[in-house]
């Protein structure tokens, strides 16, 4: 036997972060199901080829709940377990910055789908502050270019039709695949390869936990299923890890 504290890897997705205002994509009310045209604006392709659809997109950026979101009892709840001394590393498929700005180390959160509070140019791959670009659309440019070379700017997030960086990816891989226990939250589990992430940790013989309003796929290779809102599931369930491992939050 070892005294060694279990590693907690959690992969979250959207519904963490309804609580702090920002709305799902594929939820019951997800923005995708409410204005499927809305997922051209960040496809790349579309976006690349059509000077209106990059209009739209950045008006959406300026609308966007997203930079004036702050972390709610969820993202708390995690960077608590961190701080109590546990091994926790966080995979996220959002592009919030939630979990940082509730505490959690930079170095501890992978942010496979990239973020939001960053642009980066297409053509040279400098990369900028999102707020800084956004006050060039408020100062009527609706079309921001990049100011180093003049290519076309895109927000740091992995848009429809790009490929994950794969040095995160690989990252993320290795942890699930070192972890003692992985929870799943706010996630469809549909979105691959972050999906998959789930399934390899059990494989490895993680105790999977899920929590999610909804079914997913990988239910039943689950080791437990949490349907309560996340806001007050999450952090129980994390403070009764805390407590098993033998640390409190």
């Amino acid at each position: 036997m070892t005294d060694r504290r279990p590693l907690v890897a959690i992969l979250s997705g959207a519904g963490i972060s309804t609580d702090s205002g920002i709305p799902d994509y594929r939820g019951p009310n997800g923005l995708w199901r409410q204005d499927p045209e809305a997922e051209k604006l960040v496809t790349y392709t579309y976006y690349m080829a059509d000077p209106g659809i990059r209009r739209r997109s950045w008006l959406m950026r300026r609308d966007a709940p997203t930079l004036r979101a702050r972390p709610n009892a969820a993202h708390e709840a995690v960077a608590r377990l961190e701080r109590s001394g546990a091994p926790v590393r966080v995979i996220t498929q959002n592009v919030d910055g939630l979990h940082q700005m509730a505490g959690v180390p930079e170095r501890k959160v992978l942010e496979l789908h990239g973020t939001a509070r960053a642009v980066v140019c297409t053509r040279c791959q400098a990369r900028s502050g999102m707020t800084e670009a956004l006050e060039r659309v408020a100062a009527g440019d609706p079309d921001p270019a990049c100011e180093t070379c003049g290519g076309i700017l895109k927000s740091a997030t992995v848009m429809f039709g790009e490929g994950l960086d794969p040095m995160v990816l690989g990252e993320a891989v290795a942890i699930a695949k070192a972890c003692d226990v992985f929870i799943a939250v706010g996630t469809s589990l549909t979105v691959h390869p972050a999906a998959a992430l789930a399934g390899l940790a059990a494989d490895h013989g993680a105790r999977l936990i899920i929590v999610n309003a909804e079914p997913t796929p990988y239910d039943d290779r689950a080791d437990e299923i949490v349907r309560e809102p996340i806001g007050t599931a999450l952090p129980a369930l994390l403070e009764r890890l805390g407590g098993e491992s033998g640390g409190r939050g």
